[in-house]
C-alpha cells in the first residue's frame, strides 16, 4: 500500500494522535492525488470544475478527477470568489454506532472507544470529514464554520478564514461524543438563525430521524440563497447488512431492540435501505441541494472529490 493510500485509509488515519495532522493529511493527500503539486489548481486563481462538451481543450481535462468519477470535467480558474462554508455535524447517539465489520459480524454493537479518545463509528469518520473541509476550505483563503447538532443546536462558531480560527474548530471537533436524541431538523434551524450571509451548508449526518421534518428544515436552508451538501453518513454495516445467523437490533437512542434472522431479512432490509437513499437523494435535489451517499468504508479522497463536485455545480 503506497503512502498516499495509507494517509487515505480511515482505519489508518484513526491511529494518528491529532485531529489537525489527520485532516492535513487527508487533504494534502488527496490534493496529491490530483495534481503533481499538492496545491496546484487549489490556489486562489482556481475557479471550478464543469462538465466536458464537445471542442473544449482536451488538455483543460482533469484526468484524475475522471478516475475518481469516470465523468470528464474541465479545470477552469479564475479570481478567487470568497466562501462562507459552515459545516453542521450531527453528534446524536446514532452517529456512535460501530457495526459488524468493525467488530465482527454477529450483530450490531454499542459506541466503542477508538485510539486517541475519539468516538468510534460514523461520528469519527464525520469529524474526520468535517476536519479535511475545514482544512481545505481554510486553505483556499475561504472562511470556515462549524455548528455541533444533537437535540438541537449544542455548539457553534460563526465562518472565519484565519488559521486560530481552523484550530479552534478543529479542537471542538476533537472533544464532541456522540449523546443524545436526534433533534436534526431544529439543530438546522437554530444553525440557520446565527448565520446572517449566504454561503455554502454542509450538513453531515446519517440522517436516522424524522424525513418530513429534516427535509423541511433544508428547504429553508435553500430558501435562505445559501448552496447545500447533505453528506449522508452510513456506517458501512448499515449500508451492507453483513450479518449472519440471530442478530438482536437495538435503536441506541431509544433502546428499543429486536431479534431478527440475518438470512431471512437482509434483501428486504437493503431494498429498504437503497429506496431511503434514493428518496433522500430525489427530495434533496428537489431543493437544487446536492446528496453525497457515504459510508465508513469509504476513502476520503472520494468523499472530497464529490464535495468539490458539487461545490462548483451551483456556481
Amino acid at each position: 500500500m503506497s503512502l498516499l493510500a495509507r494517509y487515505l485509509d480511515p482505519v489508518v488515519i484513526q491511529q494518528v494522535s491529532r485531529l489537525d495532522l489527520r485532516a492535513r493529511f487527508i487533504v494534502e493527500g488527496f490534493l496529491a492525488g490530483l495534481h503533481r503539486s499538492p496545491f496546484h489548481g487549489f490556489s486562489t486563481e482556481f475557479g471550478e470544475h464543469r462538465k466536458y462538451v464537445q471542442g473544449d481543450d482536451l488538455r483543460s481535462i482533469d484526468w484524475n478527477v475522471f478516475a475518481r468519477t469516470d465523468r470528464l470535467f474541465i479545470r477552469k480558474y479564475q479570481a478567487e470568489t470568497h466562501l462562507a462554508c459552515h459545516l453542521l455535524v450531527d453528534t446524536s447517539a446514532s452517529m456512535g454506532y460501530v457495526g459488524a465489520q468493525h467488530l465482527g459480524t454477529r450483530g450490531p454493537r454499542r459506541p466503542a472507544a477508538a485510539t486517541g479518545g475519539q468516538p468510534a463509528g460514523k461520528l469519527m469518520y464525520a469529524i474526520h470529514l468535517a476536519a479535511a473541509l475545514g482544512y481545505m476550505v481554510t486553505h483556499q483563503q475561504d472562511a470556515v464554520g462549524l455548528a455541533v447538532l444533537a437535540d438541537g443546536l449544542q455548539q457553534f462558531l460563526p465562518a472565519r478564514s484565519r488559521r486560530e480560527h481552523l484550530v479552534q474548530l478543529l479542537s471542538t471537533l476533537a472533544t464532541i461524543a456522540p449523546r443524545g436524541k436526534t433533534g436534526l431538523a431544529t439543530g438546522i434551524q437554530e444553525a440557520l438563525a446565527q448565520i446572517p450571509h449566504r454561503g455554502l451548508i454542509v450538513v453531515l449526518s446519517d440522517l436516522l430521524t424524522d424525513v418530513d421534518e429534516t427535509l423541511e428544515a433544508l428547504h429553508h436552508v435553500r430558501f435562505r440563497g445559501h448552496d447545500l451538501i447533505v453528506m449522508h453518513v452510513l456506517d458501512a454495516a448499515e449500508a451492507s447488512f453483513p450479518f449472519e445467523g440471530s442478530v438482536r437490533l437495538e435503536d441506541p437512542e431509544t433502546g428499543q431492540s429486536l431479534v431478527a434472522d440475518a438470512e431471512a431479512v437482509r434483501a428486504r432490509y437493503l431494498a429498504a435501505v437503497a429506496a431511503w437513499r434514493d428518496e433522500l437523494r430525489t427530495r434533496v435535489q428537489s431543493t437544487r441541494g446536492d446528496y453525497v451517499a457515504l459510508d465508513t468504508s469509504m476513502p476520503f479522497d472520494k468523499a472530497l472529490v464529490e464535495f468539490l463536485l458539487q461545490r462548483t455545480r451551483r456556481r
